[in-house]
């Protein structure tokens, strides 16, 4: 598998030169300074190409060209916008860019409510609590109808977690879940976000889905002119926030997906932690089923909890068989080579990673640190060496 590194531009605080010494030879990156719908012109992409290239390393995914929300709704300049997405798709193509990975999650993209969860030996680590985020969404958000779409029990504990915060415990909270995590595209504060979550009013999953439909119906031709390989990353909590439509969330899902373009260039994004947040979704079944369109892979893994909270856990150690499901992407891989396929190897790369050691005392990005992802990529790589040698 090609070991790659998310890296998040000029101002990521890990540079290029660290990412090299971490044994990675692929850089997951996108134009995150270019967020507003834009296109992004042949210049753009040449420029950060350059960039990684001189660091020698390749540019392996484009993770992620923006899907604004016009788009999702296909309402205002959403054709517009359209176009312009299909320019930069192309932009990327033009310059050698193999994968894009993107993501079709309405309003909220990937959501944590700890962003400094203590484990109990291995340092700070994200986690979602499905009670804190009910409590949040009931009883601060105060979403109209957001008791109705919980258990009553669920709502009753979220007030409890709620009330036994003080002011700074609840503005903490709701940093973390509204304010934006690295890769997403909009931060939100709460009066924005409750206008954001009105906008979708009424559009529920066959709404949402059929759009998806139609943006792959257009993005997908491009792709394939251009030598691209999509890959829809999962939702992530794969469930439904605030009520809106989650449609990435599931194996079916996902059959779903690559049977609506059923071409090569519509893909996955396999992340283990996303669905693996989901008890119903066995990953290795799915690297079984879907190896052929699976263009990216994330590596992480996460422990669950009976109410569908979940921590991320080593990469090692959790409820994903880590060395089971890297054994099927190597199969996978195998296969591939077998048939002559040019894309035989597929990027992965060691996703997110705890707070550990001298990484708390310097700034990082959540998730993105640099110790715990260079001790997750360590163990990913030493069990692909000892599967493709055994």
């Amino acid at each position: 598998m090609l070991q790659s590194w998310r890296w998040f531009g000029p101002e990521d605080p890990i540079p290029l030169a660290h990412v090299r010494q971490a044994g990675a030879t692929g850089v997951v990156t996108a134009l995150h300074h270019i967020y507003d719908g834009r296109a992004w012109t042949d210049d753009d992409v040449a420029a950060r190409k350059a960039l990684i290239e001189a660091a020698g390393l390749t540019w392996a995914v484009c993770e992620s060209i923006p899907v604004p929300t016009a788009i999702k709704l296909r309402t205002g300049p959403w054709r517009r916008y359209l176009d312009q997405w299909k320019d930069s798709l192309a932009a990327l193509g033009r310059a050698g860019v193999p994968v894009v990975c993107y993501n079709f999650m309405p309003v909220v993209d990937w959501t944590r409510t700890n962003l400094a969860h203590a484990m109990p030996s291995t340092g700070l680590a994200l986690r979602f609590d499905l009670p804190d985020f009910v409590g949040y969404d009931v009883f601060v958000l105060r979403r109209p109808h957001a008791a109705d779409d919980y258990p009553a029990a669920l709502v009753e504990e979220g007030r409890r977690r709620i009330e036994a915060m003080d002011a700074g415990a609840v503005e903490t909270l709701e940093r973390n879940v509204i304010c934006g995590l690295p890769g997403g595209e909009d931060s939100y504060t709460r009066e924005t976000i409750a206008a954001r979550i009105a906008e979708f009013g009424g559009v529920g999953d066959a709404v949402m889905r059929a759009n998806l439909i139609d943006f792959l119906k257009e993005v997908v031709p491009v792709a394939e002119e251009h030598g691209v390989r999509l890959a829809i990353h999962p939702d992530d909590p794969p469930f439904s926030l605030f009520g809106l439509p989650r449609i990435v969330s599931t194996a079916a899902d996902a059959r779903t997906i690559l049977d609506a373009v059923d071409v090569p260039a519509n893909g996955l994004t396999l992340c283990a932690g996303s669905y693996g947040s989901r008890p119903d979704n066995d990953l290795v079944a799915m690297a079984e089923a879907f190896g052929p369109r699976i263009h990216f892979v994330h590596l992480r893994n996460v422990a669950r909890d009976a109410d569908g909270s979940f921590t991320e856990s080593d990469h090692l150690d959790g409820d994903v068989d880590m060395v089971a499901l890297i054994g099927a992407l190597l199969a996978e891989e195998a296969r591939r080579r077998a048939e002559g396929r040019p894309d035989a190897e597929i990027p992965m790369r060691p996703d997110h990673g705890h707070l550990l050691g001298t990484d708390g005392e310097r700034r990082s990005n959540p998730g993105y640190s640099y110790i715990g992802r260079l001790k997750g990529l360590a163990e990913l790589r030493g069990v692909m060496h000892c599967l493709g040698h055994g």
